[in-house]
């Protein structure tokens, strides 16, 4: 399930207090679809995130032939859960020139949350999106 983005900021700004944005973090998380065994291997593991976290990258096509990426990911703890599911939600279903353009660290520092994160947690994060970056370039590539 893709979050929408318009929907996490409004809620982010309705939670005043950091242990309910937290909580909210945590539902996001819930929201992605699980992955199998076989996909929780060491080709789709992001490497620099202290917790596990996988993501797969599937490319995909819109009804015209446009290329877009699909991500699905997961994680072994709560709350780099729901960071997994806010990254791929901003990067879910885009062509890989709007991938490579994106700034989900941008959205990152509207919510504050880049103020909240603790170093590990904020290493992680770079780390796949730097992942996510690597598969669009990979994609536009090959195209």
């Amino acid at each position: 399930m893709t979050l929408q983005i318009a929907d996490v900021i409004a809620t982010f700004d309705m939670l005043d207090a950091w242990e309910d944005r937290y909580r909210y973090l945590i539902e996001m998380g819930r929201s992605l679809a699980p992955l199998s065994d076989d996909e929780r291997n060491e080709d789709n593991r992001v490497r620099g995130c202290a917790s596990q976290v996988w993501v797969v990258t599937t490319l995909t096509h819109a009804p015209d032939g446009t290329p877009l990426l699909a991500f699905r990911g997961d994680s072994d703890a709560h709350i780099v859960k729901g960071l997994v599911a806010l990254v791929l939600s901003f990067y879910d279903k885009k062509t890989p020139q709007e991938v490579l353009s994106g700034d989900v660290m941008g959205l990152f520092k509207q919510l504050e949350l880049s103020e909240h994160l603790t170093p590990q947690r904020s290493n992680g994060v770079r780390s796949m999106v730097e992942r996510i970056r690597r598969d669009a370039a990979g994609a536009l590539a090959a195209q």
